[in-house]
């Protein structure tokens, strides 16, 4: 989750996802996004392991590690979790892997590109965010011509 757009990035879909895991998600989004200068986690294993501790201090990225016990420290990512589950998950039995891949891939495109959300202006995330990146686009093409 991009904390400032509210943009979903990715939702992975897996049996089991470890650190080695994530950095790869990560890097794979780092193609289209950049890198971020900090990510948030929970205490997960995922998030703990070497993996990807090295992962984050190769890329100087900073890892913001809440403390356990404390979700509130993270407050909209655990409300963007509770929607995910009440509306993807316990409407669905999933079959297969490939189902739960499909299925989610759908609510996220929804989550991102359908939604409005109130933080970015009561537009969906996703149109939030391409406008910020032209507006960014356009500041540097303009800092350039100076």
């Amino acid at each position: 989750m991009d904390d400032f757009s509210r943009e979903c990035v990715d939702i992975a879909v897996d049996h089991g996802i470890g650190g080695e895991y994530v950095t790869r998600l990560l890097d794979q989004a780092a193609q289209f996004r950049g890198y971020p200068r900090a990510i948030r986690t929970d205490q997960g294993p995922e998030f703990t392991s070497r993996a990807f501790m090295a992962w984050a201090a190769a890329r100087g990225v900073r890892h913001l590690l809440n403390d356990a016990g404390c979700p509130t420290q993270n407050a909209y990512i655990e409300s963007f979790n509770g929607k995910f589950r009440d509306e993807c998950l316990n409407e669905h039995w999933f079959e297969t892997l490939a189902q739960a891949r499909q299925e989610i891939a759908c609510w996220r495109r929804d989550y991102n590109e359908q939604r409005p959300h109130s933080s970015p202006g009561r537009i969906p995330p996703a149109k939030f965010a391409a406008e910020h990146r032209l507006r960014a686009s356009d500041a540097r093409q303009s800092q350039e011509i100076k």
